[in-house]
């Protein structure tokens, strides 16, 4: 019976070996769920527009995609994700709070013996959590011989078993005593995955790629970097689907007021990361202290939500559009609007900040992680003191007040995010280390 999708696939196969095209596989445990799944698809989309043959393997497909595969369903996969969550709500005393916000990495597939792998020249790790790989199926990658790039979207390949540290500092050494657990015990389970992570990195050279110079520098920072090279290169921005669109119409179509917009978007924007609080305290302050009225300022949310109770804090006009997808009708999100915020606690990039700026819209956030690599003070945006609500506020007025151009806030991230631009700092990476192979 014919395939399409293997015909697809035996064509592009056949063109990487007549012409030498170097061939990756990206393993990312989702398609597109998640914000770096979005950047990884974004990714192999770009590798592929610019002379590699990049393939994506994950664990959750959601398209027909012939670049992307999917691990072989079945009760080993799920088994694998709900043991790990069990082990972690085990750890966490049956206290629901942070059962996302760490990985055990103690169950997962072993990738090395499928075709994908086996044809590769380069294995590329994302985002890999979740009963997608284990630390044993890390160390077979890493035995395998095959060049290993490994792209952080966040913390936990710095640290034992968190993806955001927060103030803590404990990865520099060996964790242990994880706020996350409530533990005191400096041999708790972040230590001992901490010390395991140490003994897996061993068996081979591992190329980190972090986001930004932020997270880059803490990476190096932390214990388990050292013997591994550690660079910096941004998400990718799909200029081609990030566009400017007409503003009045936008607001129509979406049903928001002709008033001073201000948009507010994240995966969960009542997750505490976010900060939307911060948020509802800088426009709180606006409006108590007079400098806008808030009938003449609208709030545009876009994200999901598992509790609303902080909406009700909202001291302006506002409208939730919950989860939005679709690079189009963000677009018509940000050109809608005349400010987005980002008053993240952390952020280890800023992805919403890039897609706003292509569309001409003023990004407004804090200047402690990520986003200072995309934003320049009062040029192509505002850089608010860490955690207060009143310099927020003050960034929210000055976009307000100084309009920048739609063409030169495009041009602000063109030159430093476009998909060629990204994808020729990974192809020099990729050629280095396969250089480095065979010396």
């Amino acid at each position: 019976m014919f395939s399409l999708q293997l015909f697809i696939e035996n064509l592009v196969s056949l063109w990487a070996i007549l012409f030498f095209i170097m061939r990756v596989l990206i393993v990312n445990t989702s398609e597109n769920t998640g914000g770096a799944a979005v950047a990884t698809n974004r990714l192999k989309d770009a590798l592929n527009a610019n002379g590699v043959q990049a393939k994506m393997l994950v664990r959750d497909r959601l398209s027909a995609d012939p670049m992307v595969e999917t691990i072989k369903k079945g009760w080993r996969t799920e088994w694998n994700r709900l043991w790990e969550r069990w082990c972690v709500f085990w750890h966490l005393r049956f206290q629901r709070p942070n059962l996302f916000a760490v990985d055990l990495a103690n169950a997962g597939m072993d990738i090395t013996k499928l075709d994908a792998f086996q044809q590769a020249d380069i294995i590329h790790l994302s985002w890999i959590n979740q009963g997608m790989l284990s630390l044993n199926s890390i160390r077979k990658i890493l035995q395998s011989g095959k060049p290993i790039v490994w792209s952080m979207h966040d913390m936990w390949q710095l640290t034992g078993i968190c993806h955001y540290a927060y103030t803590c500092n404990r990865y520099t050494e060996s964790c242990g005593k994880c706020s996350f657990l409530g533990s005191e015990n400096a041999d708790d389970v972040s230590h001992r995955v901490f010390m395991k992570k140490l003994e897996v990195y061993s068996h081979a050279p591992i190329h980190f790629v972090a986001v930004s110079n932020w997270l880059a520098d803490i990476a190096r920072s932390s214990r388990l970097m050292k013997g591994h090279a550690v660079t910096t290169i941004p998400n990718v921005l799909s200029l081609q689907k990030f566009i400017p669109c007409d503003k009045a119409t936008s607001r129509t179509d979406l049903g928001i007021p002709n008033v001073k917009v201000i948009a507010f978007g994240a995966a969960r924007i009542d997750a505490e990361i976010k900060g939307l609080r911060y948020l509802i305290a800088a426009l709180r302050h606006l409006v108590d202290t007079q400098r806008v009225k808030k009938d003449e300022v609208c709030l545009v949310l876009f994200g999901g939500a598992k509790s609303t109770a902080l909406l009700d804090d909202i001291p302006v006009g506002y409208k939730w559009l919950g989860k939005v997808s679709g690079e189009n009708n963000l677009s018509k999100i940000y050109s809608a609007a005349d400010v987005v915020v980002s008053s993240s606690m952390y952020e280890t990039f800023g992805q919403t900040l890039i897609e706003a700026l292509a569309c001409g819209c003023v990004p407004v956030s804090f200047n402690n992680s990520g986003q200072r690599d995309i934003i320049l003070h009062k040029q192509n945006g505002y850089l608010a003191q860490y955690g207060s609500a009143e310099d927020l506020a003050e960034g929210i007025v000055w976009a307000m007040n100084n309009p920048i151009s739609c063409g030169e806030l495009r041009n602000s991230v063109v030159t430093r995010y476009s998909e060629s631009v990204v994808a020729q700092q990974y192809i020099e990476l990729y050629n280095s280390i396969l250089a480095d192979k065979t010396t």
